[in-house]
């Protein structure tokens, strides 16, 4: 990357999460308040893949997400991002994003980790499963030559962070495990300068290279998709317990962990559903993990489906917080009183939102200011 000229006037309004256009660019960074000017990378990158062994006989079998493809010569693994060239295993959209603003940090969402603050939000080609009602399929279901990719090597990230008052690096978008190395890399520039890092993902991912993010991840959003195995199955192309097990190694490691569960009519939005994932993360990851209920609006493979029924989600929320979870959340409906946060003991709004807006805060610290209940995660 160039540093060939300043760009003004950035905001956190919203980027096309689609890939890149060359006709849109200058239009997309000129949401970048002070922000680089960006070249256009015009080839693949070829650094090489960690987590991979060789086969006997020829090829590799990658160890990264819990498929473990096999892959001969000049082939590709499932998300079409890493390929064996010679039995090394190469990551070819190392330093390449095809998607990247500064969100507010609500937008990912979460919302007991610095709130009112943002994020420079980047993303690559690329996916390891293909769910039906992917809302960015245009990049996650993308080979990386049909993105338009920026240069953008680790090193050159925290400088626009700094320069933007953006404290965090959202890894996010598409999803952030097939672009292991090179959001590893970012972490560990980002954490040189004081920056933190947070991973939007689906928790598709072995526990080995889970296991190695941990010192260098502040916060984990997972979204579990649903509670049943053939919802995974059948609507993510994937499978739920790799993703069980993710959740409770997060929340064992002490990152913060928040979860989102997007409601699909007639998929995932039973009663007993609702219940059954309610007890599960009771039991396996206590009661005070923020859950997010999300509305699902018709995407991709699902446009068949209608908008997911506010009173669905009222459902949703109110079972699991009888269920005993104190910390549930309803999202894309602005201006919901269950957007925003609110003691568990005394019951007086601490944080409220609207939208991506804040516009009550009543915190001390971790301390809820009316009775100092002591309220989970990073303020």
């Amino acid at each position: 990357m160039n540093r060939r000229s300043v760009i003004r006037c950035l905001g956190c309004g919203a980027l096309a999460t689609a890939a890149f256009q060359s006709d849109i660019l200058p239009e997309i960074l000129g949401g970048i308040q002070n922000a680089f000017a960006f070249d256009y990378a015009k080839n693949l990158s070829s650094v090489e893949a960690r987590y991979y062994k060789k086969l006997e006989g020829g090829g590799i079998e990658c160890g990264l997400c819990p498929r473990h493809c096999r892959v001969t010569d000049l082939e590709r693994g499932y998300c079409g991002v890493r390929e064996n060239r010679n039995d090394t295993y190469h990551t070819l959209i190392y330093g390449l994003p095809c998607s990247m603003n500064i969100d507010p940090i609500e937008k990912k969402p979460l919302f007991h980790f610095y709130p009112g603050t943002t994020a420079f939000s980047l993303a690559t080609a690329g996916c390891n499963v293909n769910c039906k009602f992917c809302q960015n399929w245009d990049i996650s279901q993308s080979r990386p030559e049909q993105t338009n990719n920026i240069d953008l090597p680790p090193q050159a990230i925290p400088p626009i962070c700094l320069e933007n008052k953006a404290p965090t690096i959202a890894y996010t978008y598409s999803e952030p495990v097939i672009f292991y190395e090179y959001m590893y890399d970012i972490a560990v520039q980002g954490k040189k300068k004081g920056i933190r890092s947070v991973m939007i993902t689906g928790g598709y991912i072995e526990k080995e290279p889970l296991k190695e993010l941990f010192p260098i991840i502040d916060a984990i959003k997972v979204d579990l998709k649903s509670i049943r195995e053939d919802y995974y199955k059948n609507i993510v192309n994937g499978e739920l317990k790799p993703v069980l097990d993710s959740l409770v190694m997060i929340k064992n490691s002490g990152v913060w962990l928040e979860i989102v569960y997007l409601v699909v009519p007639t998929l995932n939005d039973s009663e007993t559903e609702f219940h059954d994932l309610a007890k599960w993360i009771k039991s396996n990851l206590g009661n005070e993990v923020p859950l997010h209920f999300s509305r699902f609006h018709p995407q991709y493979l699902l446009k068949n489906l209608p908008p997911t029924p506010q009173k669905t989600l009222e459902t949703a929320y109110e079972i699991c917080r009888a269920e005993g979870l104190k910390y549930v959340y309803l999202g894309n409906l602005p201006g919901h009183p269950a957007e925003s946060t609110y003691c568990p003991q005394c019951g007086k709004i601490l944080i409220e939102r609207r939208g991506y807006k804040i516009y009550q805060y009543n915190l001390n610290g971790n301390l809820c200011r009316y009775c100092n209940q002591t309220i989970p995660g990073l303020f």
